[in-house]
């Protein structure tokens, strides 16, 4: 896999991606309605929350904003799994897979973005101008939900999720593919009775739109509760993905030095020198001189 170019594409696909997704969210209860039962209470509540209320609907509630929408979201999802590129200081061995969660990897990193922005414009608007908003606080925790679950499959594809390697490291490696296989198999257990005791309530939800019940009132329980059932088989199949990509891979003794960020000891060396002797000297005897002045 390529090291990432810095392309203007790799940043603008997941940004314009987290855009028009968000298009879909906000009008999710059109779609429900063109394709579900009919819901008078769904209808209501898409007439208060509807952008473009003076467009006429296709078929009986959703536009040509909407439909665009829908058809520019798997597009654009696409382009940006295709021309995604790996950073230097990401995991090196990518496959099929891996390009779709690092891409979700990106798009974090927008509604990072994004959520900061919020919060700045909230902080402005209430201590500068006295002038709080009524969306911003459930806004912020909207998309700090998103970005919870997928900073987590960017993490497992990443292989920077929590490990413990006391009892792992000293195993020779057929006893290390068999701890791996059955890490693996739990994950995948997990989502399964996860997916399968959940799936109902989480649908129920969606097909409802259920809201936040607050000024703003997002659909916070709707999205979220389908999200989490998604992410996590994401991340079931991340970790099969990762159990046959590391099949073969050298085993990693890890030490102490794992911890030690080299950038930041190459930075002190400039400072201080090879033999200390630098603008920043911290040796003892400079130490001295200077308590003597």
């Amino acid at each position: 896999m390529h090291e990432k170019q810095g392309t203007l594409v790799e940043w603008l696909a997941p940004l314009a991606f987290c855009i028009v997704s968000g298009w879909l969210v906000w009008h999710a209860p059109a779609y429900i309605l063109d394709f579900g039962p009919e819901n008078g209470q769904l209808a209501a509540q898409l007439a208060r929350t509807d952008v473009t209320p003076n467009l006429s609907p296709i078929f009986a509630f959703a536009d040509i904003v909407d439909y665009a929408a829908l058809i520019l979201c798997p597009l654009l999802f696409i382009l940006g799994v295709m021309t995604v590129r790996r950073a230097s200081m990401e995991y090196e061995h990518w496959n099929g897979f891996d390009r779709i969660s690092v891409f979700l990897g990106r798009i974090t990193m927008i509604l990072i973005l994004i959520l900061t922005s919020v919060m700045i414009f909230e902080v402005m608007m209430r201590y500068v101008f006295e002038r709080p908003t009524l969306w911003a606080n459930e806004l912020s925790l909207w998309l700090a939900g998103f970005v919870f679950l997928l900073a987590g499959l960017y993490s497992m594809q990443q292989r920077g999720h929590i490990r413990i390697f006391l009892l792992y490291d000293i195993c020779p490696r057929w006893l290390q593919r068999l701890f791996d296989v059955i890490s693996t198999g739990l994950i995948v257990l997990f989502a399964f009775f996860l997916i399968y005791g959940a799936y109902g309530e989480a649908f129920q939800k969606f097909m409802r739109w259920e809201t936040f019940g607050t000024a703003f009132d997002p659909p916070i329980p709707a999205t979220l509760k389908i999200m989490v059932l998604l992410v996590v088989t994401l991340v079931a199949l991340q970790a099969v993905v990762n159990l046959f990509a590391d099949w073969n891979e050298e085993p990693v003794i890890h030490t102490a030095a794992d911890d030690i960020d080299e950038g930041e000891l190459e930075r002190l060396r400039a400072a201080v020198g090879d033999d200390g002797t630098a603008d920043l000297d911290v040796t003892r005897s400079a130490a001295q001189e200077r308590d003597t002045r």
